[in-house]
């Protein structure tokens, strides 16, 4: 289906929440390098957010621990292709050059042992590197482009030694400084949109961590604002003369791979036609995308809270994309059901099935929504009725939908005008009508 045209930035926004299914979401559009609009969506039950406010942004770190080790080079402290080793030597990938680390090709596992690090607390670089030896290595250096938070650690700390402060203070001295980014942060600052993520089929909301994740830090700790990031953005196509030169900028967006448009820290991105720079971030709770033209200088930053649902590589193209005479109907904006669910309907949320074919059960605003889980489409809506309910849009409008019980009262199948669904395809304890398929 093709996505809906819109008229205005506003439009782009409300379309992007309601297609998301985002708590909330804010945006910021820069024209030529110059700030032309920002704004913020939010149907959050329990906390004000304002497009002034700080999300997390996840990878969108990643770019600024590549500035820092480009200012490195630049200042000829260190040559990319020299082995990570030199400066790191106690680490179980020390013949892994400088280069294959900013580009992902150095062959490094994506993420590193032991617990899910974006979503407890981190140690220390010495206990990361002690869980990390370097036999969980999942390619010899440049076979192929594999994306490693890993990596970004090493050059974290790469950045430290060299620099004989914590990276995070060499962040604050030599680029958010210079740069006037004052609302980017290391820990969430008094007005933050909190981490959320949302229950497929009750479309309630969970709460995410917000941690300090230690050494993994230089791959995606960072806080910002839609504000502060369109300054990042125009400055990694324009350059600032205390920070790194635009050359060198142009440099790290070239790609290193065939197959991948990632350069040293930095990706790049086709879209109508237009090649941007930039990169996309996620934590858990968080989504966040950010990319410009090096050309125009027209630059869209994005985020939210919210692990799933930005669409962080299309976004660009609803903000830099849209024709100003496209028309479209009003967005519905979607919002999070209360907590709790009742028990009746918890107990039938998600996957059924109908044969082979895989329906997820939904609850919206107070309905059972079925949802075909190949295309997406909305099937069935469903209204409470006793026992039951009934259809109100959908092929079996005005049908009952019987839940049908098992000895011990749990939920077996559900039927509606013989349709049967079940939660295994053709499953043997229901009766399917028919019979189950054969099997060829």
């Amino acid at each position: 289906m093709d996505r809906p045209a819109v008229t205005s930035y506003d439009d782009a926004l409300a379309s992007l929440q309601a297609a998301g299914r985002l708590p909330s979401v804010a945006a910021a559009v820069a024209r030529g390098g110059v700030p032309a609009w920002q704004g913020c969506v939010s149907v959050l039950p329990d906390r004000e957010v304002t497009s002034a406010s700080a999300y997390r942004i996840g990878s969108i770190t990643k770019t600024l621990t590549a500035v820092l080790v480009l200012q490195l080079r630049d200042e000829g402290r260190l040559d990319l292709d020299d082995p990570v080793g030199r400066f790191v030597p106690e680490t179980g990938y020390a013949a892994t050059t400088v280069r294959a680390l900013l580009a992902h090709t150095g062959g490094l596992q994506s993420e590193p042992s032991g617990a899910w690090w974006e979503r407890v607390d981190g140690g220390s670089f010495a206990e990361l590197m002690a869980a990390n030896d370097g036999t969980g290595r999942v390619a010899a250096a440049g076979e192929y482009f594999h994306y490693s938070n890993l990596g970004f650690a090493l050059l974290g700390e790469l950045v430290a030694r060299l620099r004989g402060a914590p990276w995070w203070e060499v962040v604050r001295a030599r680029l958010l400084g210079p740069l006037a980014m004052s609302a980017t942060s290391y820990h969430p600052p008094a007005d933050h949109a909190p981490g959320r993520s949302v229950d497929h089929f009750a479309h309630t909301l969970s709460a995410e961590p917000h941690t300090d994740t230690g050494a993994m830090a230089p791959a995606g700790q960072l806080w910002s604002t839609t504000g502060d990031l369109l300054r990042w953005a125009d400055f990694l196509v324009t350059g600032h003369p205390d920070v790194l030169p635009a050359a060198t900028l142009a440099a790290m967006v070239e790609s290193t791979t065939d197959t991948e448009d990632y350069g040293l820290g930095l990706r790049r991105l086709t879209v109508g036609g237009r090649t941007l720079v930039g990169h996309t971030g996620s934590m858990p709770g968080f989504q966040a995308s950010l990319f410009v033209d090096p050309v125009t200088r027209d630059a869209v930053v994005a985020l939210a809270d919210a692990t799933t649902g930005l669409g962080t590589e299309e976004l660009p193209g609803r903000f830099l994309g849209f024709a100003a005479a496209d028309v479209r109907p009003a967005v519905t904006l979607w919002r999070p059901s209360p907590r709790p669910v009742p028990p009746r309907v918890a107990e039938i949320l998600g996957v059924w099935f109908w044969g082979n074919t895989a329906l997820g059960v939904e609850w919206v605003h107070g309905e059972l929504w079925v949802r075909d889980l190949r295309s997406g489409a909305l099937e069935d809506r469903f209204g409470p009725l006793g026992d039951g309910y009934v259809g109100i849009e959908g092929y079996h409008r005005g049908e009952t939908l019987h839940l049908r019980r098992r000895p011990d009262g749990t939920v077996g199948h559900l039927e509606c005008a013989t349709f049967v669904w079940t939660r295994a395809p053709y499953d043997p304890r229901a009766p399917i009508p028919g019979g189950a398929a054969e099997q060829v």
